[in-house]
């Protein structure tokens, strides 16, 4: 039997300027998500969890709460960009152009706009990409910059995959 190492995520020498990741999972946003995502973070507009209400508005229906979509997005890339990231250094540029409702799917894809060298740290690299997230329909609801420090290969915590080596040598 052979042990094969499963996807451990991009580390700062995997990454080049103008590669673009198709992220594979979508995720369908129901009513509890938002209400309990807006409750949870005390955005006390009623836009987002009251169907009276929001039926009143232009959108006629309850908006989903915008940092909700830009977590969920977020999220949605962490497979492809961040799984071995340090630190988030920021988001900068969001954008907000079509609205996002209840019962919508929405999907991602990064490009890889910049990647650099630290000047502080020699462990890690800096990489910017530009994320966007679309709805079933083809809209692009949400699009922003996000920059990062990755770690590179021989910097990288060993975490699961020492003690994986450990568990399975006295497994066997």
């Amino acid at each position: 039997m052979s042990v094969k190492e499963g996807w451990n995520g991009r580390f700062y020498e995997d990454f080049e300027v103008g590669d673009v990741y198709q992220h594979p999972l979508g995720r369908t946003i129901s009513n509890t998500d938002n209400s309990w995502f807006t409750l949870l973070t005390q955005n006390t507009n009623p836009i987002h969890f009251d169907q009276h209400y929001a039926e009143q508005t232009d959108f006629g229906r309850p908006l989903v709460n915008s940092t909700f979509t830009l977590a969920l997005v977020t999220g949605q890339s962490v497979n492809d960009l961040s799984q071995n990231v340090m630190a988030n250094l920021g988001w900068t540029d969001i954008r907000l152009p079509n609205p996002v409702f209840e019962g919508d799917t929405i999907y991602s894809y990064s490009e890889v706009l910049e990647k650099r060298e630290s000047g502080k740290r020699e462990n890690v690299g800096i990489v910017t990409v530009k994320t966007y997230g679309y709805n079933q329909e083809g809209q692009v609801v949400i699009d922003y910059k996000r920059t990062f420090m990755v770690y590179k290969k021989e910097h990288a915590p060993s975490g699961r995959t020492g003690l994986f080596e450990k568990v399975h040598r006295e497994n066997s």
